[in-house]
């Protein structure tokens, strides 16, 4: 950038970063005749044809590696801009751009840093008026729950004491719904967060603390969770609490589609290049066309679990985020309807 700063200093480059570029093409062009010319008059010696040939060769090729160079260097700009696009669009980093320059590059970096600012103004904007708004439904949500738990206490007949409690009933599912997803939206802000930072994770710990938590559900559908893993301790650059929002979402989605009385394998793995962890189900699976699809935001492939579980479509979108932006692959298979469903988690392996 000091270069292109200098250049910006020189008044008749100042407003134009084409100017910059064909000044120090010019300058290149012209550095091996003005060197000839030195070499003509000022040569102490005489000299061949074959040497003048042979200066002017060298130092052709000097002045064209030179320019080369400062062209090279000119670029900054151009790579700045784009080193902070993909910082931004990957890791939601905030970049620190110079905004001083009139020329069309700095006019890029100007653009860019303006576009960044809007875009997170609009989207701190958008949440927290999506909070507010949840915290609200919350509030109404709770007033005729309270106006039913009242007519209980008041002793009503048998009717109304039963549409008091489908009332009650309905206000808890309410508070549910918005429960969750006032916590998808979390969610989606720790999307946010990508860990450069290197993590040891002991996926044993982690699976056993998993099953503890779905302990209830796996035993109310009298599911067994099968462990195979090869690979115990590894290290990534991911949150372990990321990871393990992950894998407990994988695994709740693989209870909710499996049969009673089935198994779930969780397994880990690895090769020269990457380590895996996989959960298998043998539950309702899906189309094998559909192994995209099933990640999509909002998806329609959403359905009811085997006990009639509800699904939002968003758990497995959310799961595909966390690992990509982290720098890891998700993918799903299945060899189709009533044949179960295998996600399969990789990461490269640091050493």
């Amino acid at each position: 950038m000091r270069l292109y700063q200098k250049l910006g200093t020189i008044g008749f480059l100042k407003n134009s970063y084409v100017y910059k570029f064909l000044f120090v093409a010019f300058i290149g062009i012209h550095i091996p005749l003005i060197g000839i010319l030195f070499f003509v008059i000022y040569a102490k010696v005489n000299f061949s044809a074959a040497s003048l040939l042979v200066f002017s060769l060298i130092i052709t090729l000097l002045a064209t590696g030179m320019t080369l160079f400062v062209l090279n260097k000119l670029m900054k700009p151009i790579e700045l801009a784009s080193n902070a696009l993909n910082a931004y669009r990957m890791n939601k980093k905030i970049p620190v751009l110079p905004l001083n320059h009139s020329d069309e590059a700095g006019l890029l970096l100007s653009n860019i840093h303006d576009s960044i600012a809007e875009s997170e103004k609009f989207i701190r904007e958008k949440q927290d008026l999506i909070y507010l708004l949840s915290h609200d439904l919350k509030t109404f949500a709770g007033h005729p729950g309270s106006l039913a738990a009242l007519i209980l206490e008041s002793d009503p007949t048998e009717e109304i004491k039963e549409l008091a409690q489908l009332i009650c009933q309905s206000s808890n599912e309410q508070f549910q719904y918005i429960d969750k997803f006032i916590k998808m939206l979390k969610e989606q802000d720790e999307l946010l967060k990508v860990n450069s930072e290197l993590s040891t994770i002991n996926l044993d710990e982690m699976i056993i603390s998993i099953e503890n938590q779905l302990s209830r559900l796996l035993s109310t559908k009298k599911i067994s969770l099968v462990k195979n893993l090869d690979v115990i301790v590894v290290n990534l650059k991911i949150d372990p609490e990321l990871l393990t929002r992950v894998i407990f979402n994988i695994m709740h989605n693989a209870i909710k589609f499996s049969f009673t009385a089935s198994k779930i394998e969780c397994s880990s793995y690895a090769d020269n290049k990457k380590v895996y962890l996989q959960i298998t189900d043998h539950g309702v699976g899906f189309d094998t066309d559909k192994n995209d699809t099933i990640f999509a935001k909002f998806t329609t492939m959403g359905r009811l679990g085997t006990s009639d579980e509800k699904s939002t479509g968003l758990g497995l979108y959310l799961c595909k985020q966390i690992i990509e932006r982290n720098g890891g692959t998700l993918t799903a298979n299945s060899e189709g309807e009533n044949k179960g469903a295998c996600f399969t988690i990789a990461f490269d392996i640091i050493n």
